[in-house]
């Protein structure tokens, strides 16, 4: 283990040399970021601070480092490269198509902890995963975050610390890299770094401020025994950005500018004689772990298949209650389950009814308090750690977090989220409150799932779908009671839909879910009063969609109509006339298109014309009776 301080700043050099020739190579990066936190990070990983075991790259008593300064990622490199982990011809290949080393870490680099580049939500997985260490698995592992100070002006990074604060979260340690330059001038503290301090100390962290490139200080700060009980630690770092080539320290306007060859030859005189033989040695943990011990209820240990064995439902048909409701039961039963399965809820859990699991299985509930982006970083966190999160809000305040929801999915994160007090037929609350673009945000997460179930049943049935599925999955609940419509036998396989009525002679195809199947229901009786038939679907899986299925069920009818609490753009409007593309049929689509306003439900549903009379008037008009 290289202990002494020559070994430690051979290996500065060596990755200062990595740095430089890597993104030269690639004709972008940012190799100046990557050089002002060289020293801090050397420090950890080859000071004996970082315990890793490579051999068991999951093992849960392994500490964790994020790159929250993802562009950071030339250093992230480096330093496995100076590990022995990858080689100096890979490291050549950093930008470059079908490498594992992208502009900023991805998850095909398997050091990558998360996804990260889009500033301002390392902190918040790392407190995820931090939590999973000390709550979920009780091991000693740490985590470690380096964060940019341009970073620090991002609102998520603030929610990250206030709840790390409040959570006692001894476990987490942050490094920020107060180089003083961001990207396009100076960053809003500047070399402030006792500002920061005073920052983070308010929110009841341990705070440290030191010269980031005096490697025995780093060293020192980072110790196990420099972190005291009790508090998340932050160590405020003065650093140089471009730091150990003359020509870019402290300079502005090489932010995500590589060195040209003339000037790559120009810095290496300056660094020296580099030994590119060296290696550093990454302390191991002194505990072993062993996973066999974990018994999931449900769980086959051998291929880790999930088979749920949960109470059956005890909703009947007839039975009035809202599917928010209805989320919260299973999510619970879930649970009770599945120790893997945690409960996250942005201080709404009385209304999202995700305080079923506070109450049944209590340690498996994290409250967030209203920080959704936070929820979600800490969600990605946890998912990135083995555990199956469920986050719940209303459906409106996903949207100030989509940023984390899309990064989570680069992530590969398996995380689950509840929408609740979706659309207008939230009554009195008014548009603020009402979720309408929930839809379109979620369809448009790469390789997610959403489902809008309908009733008691659906949801129940769905909540364990979407346990089973590995990704991101979005439910989209209702707050109004609604009648259960659906056996307690009744399956809902992802991708699939159901056909309530229909008839051979049927005017029209009318495609619902949520709150406007049971309005598609009533228009249904009504037009079937008049003679008039039309077949009813609810599409419970918006996404993914049975296209080829829909298009013969389109095709049989002479036109189809959609119905959705939620706006035009994005939702199921746009996914049936997308699977229906090409087929010479009427279409219409009934959606919110006016700005909504207080009232009852009923008078909601009739202003956006959404409702029962709205869709006969709709099936006359199309089919011209």
């Amino acid at each position: 283990m290289p202990h002494d301080l020559q070994q430690l700043e051979a290996l500065v050099k060596l990755v200062r040399y990595f740095i430089l020739k890597s993104t030269t190579a690639a004709g972008s990066g940012h190799p100046t970021s990557s050089l002002s936190a060289v020293e801090l990070m050397v420090g950890l990983m080859f000071g004996g601070v970082f315990l890793f075991d490579f051999a068991n790259p999951e093992s849960p008593v392994n500490d964790r480092l994020i790159f929250s300064k993802g562009h950071a990622s030339p250093l992230f490199y480096a330093l496995y490269a100076a590990a022995g982990k990858i080689s100096e011809d890979e490291l050549m290949t950093l930008r470059k198509f079908g490498s594992r080393l992208e502009g900023h870490p991805m998850p095909a680099f398997p050091y990558t902890e998360a996804a990260t580049g889009s500033l301002g939500q390392g902190l918040s997985v790392g407190a995820g995963m931090a939590l999973a260490a000390k709550r979920f698995d009780r091991t000693d592992a740490r985590v470690y975050v380096l964060l940019g100070d341009s970073e620090m002006a991002e609102g998520s990074v603030w929610e990250a610390i206030q709840w790390a604060g409040h959570e006692r979260l001894d476990n987490l340690i942050g490094i920020i890299d107060v180089n003083r330059l961001g990207q396009s001038g100076e960053t809003m503290l500047g070399r402030d770094a006792e500002g920061y301090a005073a920052r983070v100390t308010a929110f009841g962290w341990e705070t440290r401020v030191i010269d980031g490139h005096d490697m025995k200080e780093v060293i020192e700060s980072l110790s196990h025994e420099a972190v005291e009980a009790g508090k998340p630690t932050m160590i405020v770092a003065k650093t140089v950005k471009g730091k150990g080539v003359s020509f870019l320290e402290d300079k502005e306007g090489w932010h995500g500018r590589a060195l040209s060859r003339e000037e790559l030859e120009k810095a290496l005189e300056e660094l020296g004689e580099v030994n590119t033989k060296l290696q550093g040695e990454v302390a191991m943990p002194t505990v072993s772990y062993r996973v066999s011990g974990i018994r999931y209820q449900g769980v086959d240990n051998q291929t880790h298949n999930t088979k749920y064995v949960i109470p059956h439902t005890t909703y009947q048909k007839g039975d009035t209650i809202a599917t928010r409701k209805a989320y919260g039961a299973a999510l619970a039963k879930l649970a009770a389950a599945d120790a893997r399965v945690i409960a996250l809820d942005a201080e709404v859990k009385n209304s999202t009814f995700a305080d079923a699991v506070l109450k049944q299985v209590p340690e498996q509930f994290v409250e967030t308090y209203i920080a959704e982006q936070n929820m979600v970083g800490l969600a990605v966190g946890l998912a990135r750690r083995g555990k199956i999160p469920f986050c719940s809000t209303f459906a409106a305040f996903f949207t100030r977090a989509f940023d984390q929801i899309r990064m989570g999915a680069y992530s590969q994160a398996n995380v689950k989220f509840c929408g609740s007090h979706a659309g207008v037929s939230i009554g009195e609350d008014g548009p603020s409150q009402m979720g309408l673009e929930d839809l379109a945000q979620f369809r448009a997460v790469q390789g997610s799932v959403v489902l809008y179930p309908s009733d008691a049943v659906a949801t129940e049935k769905l909540v364990i779908e979407a346990a089973k599925y590995t990704g991101i999955v979005y439910i989209r609940t209702t707050r109004a009671a609604t009648p259960v419509i659906y056996a307690a036998t009744e399956e809902f396989p992802m991708g699939g839909f159901k056909v309530l009525r229909s008839h051979k002679d049927d005017a029209c195809l009318i495609v619902a879910a949520g709150i406007t199947l049971h309005e598609t229901l009533k228009a249904y009786e009504a037009l079937k009063r008049e003679g008039i038939a039309v077949r009813v679907i609810d599409a419970y899986s918006v996404k993914p969609l049975d296209g080829e299925t829909l298009r013969s069920h389109a095709a049989a009818t002479g036109g189809v109509i959609t119905v959705e609490d939620h706006g035009p753009e994005g939702g199921i409007g746009e996914a049936v006339a997308a699977a229906l593309a090409g087929l010479p049929l009427k279409f219409a689509s009934l959606a919110v298109r006016k700005t909504p306003k207080s009232g009852k439900p009923d008078e909601l549903l009739a202003f956006e014309e959404i409702d029962a009379k709205a869709i006969v008037d709709k099936v006359k008009e199309l089919s011209k009776v």
